[in-house]
């Protein structure tokens, strides 16, 4: 990172701290972020490991034929991507892959939205019929409007949270797996 954005102690306030920034709070910041994106892929990768043909309906109704081979690669690319990109391994090319995946994660979601209501009519007057199944704050926020503004907070999160970590793994695959990483290790990267 420091030979991307290199340091200049002049426009520091504290020009002493020139040092400290490009060899620990730097690499230290980008080594953090690196492990929490690939922490994160390895967590939502882990049960797609242990049912690799689940997603498979899935992965066919976003175009991606046939589902039994491709649920296991989006299993492995997120689960193993992820401890590549954690430890700085074949780091931008992992990245990409995995920021790829990501963005058509972000595209289903726009076009295949939650729906307008989080509730049928016969499950908020059943809800309704028995309130004791509810806490009040769940009851406000679900008896309403049967959900729909509840589930457009959940829409909006997954939205967020699809470009974020995107975000995060082109972020990475553009800069590489930085300083502290095996690719730096090793002396080579892509």
């Amino acid at each position: 990172m420091a030979d991307l954005f290199p340091l200049s102690r002049e426009r520091l306030v504290l020009p002493f701290l020139a040092p400290f920034y490009a060899g620990i709070a730097e690499p230290a910041g980008w080594a953090v972020f690196r492990i929490v994106i690939g922490g994160t892929l390895i967590y939502e990768g882990w049960p797609k490991i242990v049912a690799p043909l689940a997603q498979s309906g899935f992965v066919e109704a976003l175009g991606f034929h046939p589902g039994w081979l491709f649920s296991p690669l989006l299993a492995a690319m997120q689960f193993f991507g992820g401890m590549l990109i954690a430890v700085g391994l074949l780091t931008r090319p992992i990245a990409l892959a995995n920021a790829v995946m990501l963005l058509i994660t972000l595209w289903f979601h726009y076009t295949h939205p939650y729906g307008e209501a989080f509730l049928t009519a016969e499950g908020i007057a059943y809800l309704r019929d028995n309130a004791g199944l509810l806490t009040d704050a769940g009851a406000a926020r679900l008896l309403k409007d049967g959900g729909a503004a509840f589930l457009e907070q959940v829409q909006e999160k997954a939205y967020l949270a699809s470009l974020f970590w995107a975000a995060g793994a082109a972020l990475i695959a553009a800069f590489g797996g930085g300083a502290w990483s095996i690719d730096r290790k090793l002396g080579r990267e892509f």
